[in-house]
């Protein structure tokens, strides 16, 4: 038979029972067990310590004065906030009706009085490793949910930059595009992109590149409301989400961001690397944008006539410096734009266009 000085530590059992001499004799024997008996004279002083220090196991007398041991049981296995705490209950009442009330209250075995002790040796046993078990599974299931957790974290985040990646962007543009619409409020999107990034690889190597994005991306994170999402795209092109978030707004915000990323100096090993980046803004509601793909595709139109007017600047969709660029572009390139054209109105001061096709490709 398996004995507690098999496990890493005495089982601590707390007797609980108003009879100095049975507790004495009960002490007496668990030590010689191996076990580290503890005491409580009735059932209030019970459950003082069972919620100041849970033990491993209970032996809990059913008659007791000020609480019996019944509402004891009750109250401990009621106690969300308590482990699982075996309880086997000492009775000197033999009736199936007095086990069947303990049982019922939560005891998870009992035992008759006179205490037959191989048989309560055997219960403890049998208990103990009843709730070694139990304590097993709650730890794999810690385990199993922190591996979910992380895997769930991975599926969503940019390995890189530690942003949302462009797969989890889109799910929560889904999201916030659909609650903006229901509860008739602004929302925001701004695309950026590192000006002539691709330089940074040719001179300084890939590695530096990737420092430079992120720490470009820890530029995005301090910036961001805690509401608000970040997140890596593609390449060095990044997606700001803003909820609640005017085209004013946003183009103020961007401003700022723009501003930062002009003034920071990008480290890598010895090498300072200075870099700008161009931004692209759109929101919702506005008369051309009917979804969450065309205020995408405008943030990114956008983006592109920054791109295309001197970078390092943040342009907004609709306003008249996009259109008039629009208006002026050969139609040499391939942009391909599903935005509607604006209307004769819409080309007033505070609202920018800008709309690329996921193919646009353009010298960054």
């Amino acid at each position: 038979m398996e004995t507690p000085r098999e496990s890493d530590r005495p089982a601590r059992i707390l007797i609980v029972d108003d009879h100095e001499d049975n507790v004495e004799l009960l002490r007496a024997r668990l030590a010689s067990w191996g076990y580290r008996p503890e005491s409580a004279g009735d059932g209030l002083e019970a459950l003082e310590k069972v919620e100041s220090s849970p033990p491993d196991l209970i032996l809990l007398d059913v008659m007791m004065p000020k609480l019996d041991g019944i509402e004891v049981a009750r109250r401990i296995k009621g106690n969300a906030a308590l482990p699982f705490i075996p309880i086997i209950m000492q009775t000197a009442l033999d009736a199936t009706e007095n086990k069947v009330e303990g049982l019922e209250a939560g005891a998870d075995d009992y035992i008759t009085k006179p205490i037959d002790f191989p048989e309560l040796k055997a219960r403890l046993n049998s208990m103990l490793r009843i709730k070694r078990l139990q304590e097993e599974l709650e730890e794999r299931e810690r385990q199993l949910l922190e591996a979910n957790e992380r895997l769930r974290h991975m599926s969503q985040t940019d390995s890189l930059t530690g942003l949302d990646n462009r797969r989890h962007l889109e799910e929560r543009l889904d999201e916030m595009f659909e609650h903006a619409h229901r509860l008739n409020e602004p929302f925001a999107c701004v695309m950026c992109d590192l000006d002539r990034f691709k330089s940074v690889n040719d001179t300084h190597g890939h590695q530096a590149g990737d420092a430079v994005l992120k720490q470009f991306a820890r530029i995005l994170r301090n910036e961001v409301r805690e509401i608000d999402r970040a997140g890596r795209y593609g390449g060095e092109e990044f997606m700001l989400l803003l909820p609640g978030t005017v085209l004013d707004a946003a183009v103020t915000f961007a401003e700022r961001v723009r501003k930062q990323v002009e003034g920071h100096t990008f480290t890598f090993d010895d090498s300072e690397i200075r870099r700008t980046a161009s931004f692209g803004v759109s929101a919702w509601p506005h008369p051309r944008i009917r979804d969450c793909d065309t205020l995408v595709r405008a943030a990114d139109d956008a983006l592109y006539v920054a791109k295309e007017t001197g970078r390092n600047r943040v342009v907004r969709f609709a306003s008249d410096e996009f259109n008039e660029h629009l208006a002026a572009d050969d139609g040499s390139d391939e942009r391909r734009s599903d935005v509607p054209p604006p209307s004769p109105s819409s080309g007033r001061s505070g609202v920018q266009p800008g709309v690329a096709d996921a193919g646009v490709r353009w010298e960054r």
